[in-house]
């Protein structure tokens, strides 16, 4: 006899294993329980899925067993692949996050330490302006091209510095400062001239004019 079961098992739209039980209930009853699984799928919550249980004579479960299971088990198969797929994009996402933390703590790593490079330069700057250091301190602030995120407070600090020792303040304040020597110290023979210019009598024109 020809019942076409299998047949019609391979044409069902399902992924998976379809596991059946068969038991004889009352009355010429038969109890089939219908379980998918599926072994590719690695969510827990597939456990938790309940069997299709059916109840019928033979005549019932000929004639409409496969129009009763197929909706339902299609359901069940979908959703097994949907709980796979996202399981693997979890897991896919974990190992990103897993990544992305480790680039983050490098990168928070490598820049706690520019940042304590970059305070201990300035530091430094600032004891030797304390000093009266300004040419050494100018030299202590970093490079702007070694912490550009800090380019207008190194800028800053540099053109403070500049301005302490630059020519007009400290230069021009010496030279400002120093008297200007005498002519005598100049010219030794300027008080002998002078004296003799004292001592030489008016011309008699030069004394008709006053």
């Amino acid at each position: 006899m020809n019942t076409n079961f299998f047949n019609q098992i391979a044409q069902l739209p399902i992924t998976g294993d379809l596991h059946l039980t068969i038991a004889k209930g009352a009355e010429n009853n038969f109890i089939v329980s219908v379980m998918l699984q599926n072994e590719a799928c690695g969510d827990n919550a597939k456990h938790i899925i309940p069997p299709l249980n059916l109840r019928g004579t033979a005549e019932e479960l000929d004639s409409g067993f496969f129009q009763t299971i197929t909706t339902p088990l299609q359901t069940v198969s979908g959703l097994m692949v949907d709980m796979d797929a996202f399981m693997k994009q979890l897991e896919e996402a974990k190992k990103h996050s897993a990544v992305e933390k480790e680039k983050t703590d490098k990168n928070k790593k490598e820049l706690d330490g520019k940042d304590k490079k970059f305070a201990d330069a300035m530091a430094k700057a600032d004891q030797l302006e304390k000093e009266g250091k300004f040419r050494e301190a100018w030299m202590k602030v970093p490079e702007v091209s070694e912490f550009p995120l800090k380019a207008d407070q190194i800028l800053r600090r540099r053109r403070e510095l500049s301005d302490q020792f630059s020519t007009p303040s400290l230069f021009g304040a010496m030279e400002e400062q120093k008297p200007e020597p005498p002519k005598e110290a100049l010219f030794p023979e300027y008080a002998t001239l002078v004296a003799e210019e004292e001592e030489m009598p008016l011309e008699e024109d030069e004394e008709n004019e006053y």
